[in-house]
């Protein structure tokens, strides 16, 4: 009888890397992007026949960061293309995450240990992307290029043109994605300027100042010190104006969006948030705040996520969604939906016609939903998009 192979101590660390290699990111995914309710989600025929013409509009949508094949379905998880067309989504913003602190709060978030080189290397990015910020935003430009080279149900979204092409395809394609390229938090710079333009060559064409902290650029809303933009931020924002990127003010502290809008008079967005009116928190933006915003005929989306709404309901994100509308007007509400983002949210991306029941029963018109579910965003790009 063959004796058993003895494991060397260099032996069991090779296994234990493989293990969290090909098991921990899948749990981790499973973990923190999970739902409230499981699919399948019913709606009264009308309201289905309703959603059924909708194109919906995403802002936010962070599954480039996550290992899972964007082209198949998937049973955990928020979206991926098959649930996305399911849901009605006919125009995506995905965004980059290229840094998550530990420690994060929305009572206040320093510096932390970054988990994202954890994830990157469970999921085995290239090894460049383990260490630069900068690097993991080309990659998953580049991940979502290559969705788009193998199928032809993804078109993204650089140009004017490349917006009207797609929604001319959508005619006879009504399972085509329009994907446009979001960064979250301009860290993503490595504190290179000249990487701003890079990444716009790479295709993106929104970028956020901050995110979950302050950083290089400027304060965030749920930083230590929510400060203004620094002298470096101030020469971002004026790059980002010259190169036509949409600005995007979501997790900006109150300086920076004050900042920014005194800096730029071209329209600006912001993506994911939530109201003081309807759910007290630093994260989400108040009535003069989106007053400011109007103003200059930026879009507002709101999110899906319970400490966005203070619910865990499709009707929380309408009532958001209701007290900007009577605010400032229909045409400045959109959906930013926060899917994938580490948070859990009502339903998957099949779960959509749930939100359009939801602004039914809010008092919202057929029209008044077609701007907010796609038409405010579909104006914004038209707008703002390179010609």
């Amino acid at each position: 009888m063959t004796k058993p192979m003895a494991i060397t101590a260099a032996g069991a660390v090779a296994l234990a890397a493989l293990g969290y290699f090909f098991v921990a990111a899948p749990i981790v995914d499973r973990r923190l992007n999970q739902v409230a309710e499981q699919p399948p989600y019913d709606v009264a025929d009308s309201v289905a026949a309703l959603h059924e013409e909708l194109l919906v509009a995403d802002l936010h949508n962070d599954l480039l960061l996550w290992g899972r094949d964007p082209l198949e379905r998937h049973d955990y998880g928020h979206t991926d293309l098959p649930r996305l067309v399911a849901g009605g989504v006919g125009l995506q913003v995905f965004a980059a995450v290229t840094d998550v602190p530990s420690g994060r709060s929305y009572a206040g978030t320093g510096d932390g240990v970054d988990q994202i080189p954890f994830l990157v290397a469970a999921q085995r990015w290239p090894l460049r992307t383990w260490t630069s910020r900068f690097q993991r935003a080309l990659y998953q430009a580049r991940k979502l290029q290559q969705a788009a080279n193998q199928s032809d149900r993804i078109g993204l979204l650089r140009t004017q043109r490349d917006l009207e092409t797609h929604l001319m395809r959508r005619v006879d394609q009504p399972d085509r994605l329009g994907a446009l390229l979001a960064v979250e938090g301009l860290h993503a710079l490595d504190g290179d300027l000249a990487n701003l333009d890079r990444l716009v060559d790479a295709g993106y064409r929104m970028m956020s100042p901050t995110h979950l902290h302050d950083n290089a650029v400027g304060g965030s809303s749920t930083g230590l010190r929510k400060g203004g933009l620094t002298d470096f931020g101030r020469r971002v924002v004026e790059r980002m104006t010259e190169r036509r990127v949409l600005i995007d003010l979501a997790h900006a502290s109150d300086a920076v969006i004050e900042e920014v809008l005194a800096m730029t008079d071209r329209l600006v967005v912001v993506s994911h948030t939530g109201v003081d009116a309807t759910c007290p928190s630093p994260r989400n933006l108040s009535d003069a705040q989106i007053r400011a915003v109007a103003a200059q005929g930026g879009v507002i989306g709101i999110g899906l996520w319970p400490r966005a709404t203070c619910g865990e309901t499709a009707a929380a994100t309408a009532r958001a969604m209701r007290h900007v509308a009577d605010l400032v007007g229909v045409e400045h509400v959109a959906l930013g939906s926060d899917f994938d983002g580490t948070v859990d949210v009502p339903f998957d991306a099949t779960g959509l016609p749930l939100l359009t029941a939801a602004l039914l029963e809010e008092g919202f018109s057929r029209s008044d939903i077609r701007q907010i579910l796609g038409g405010n965003v579909i104006r914004l790009l038209r707008q703002t998009l390179p010609v």
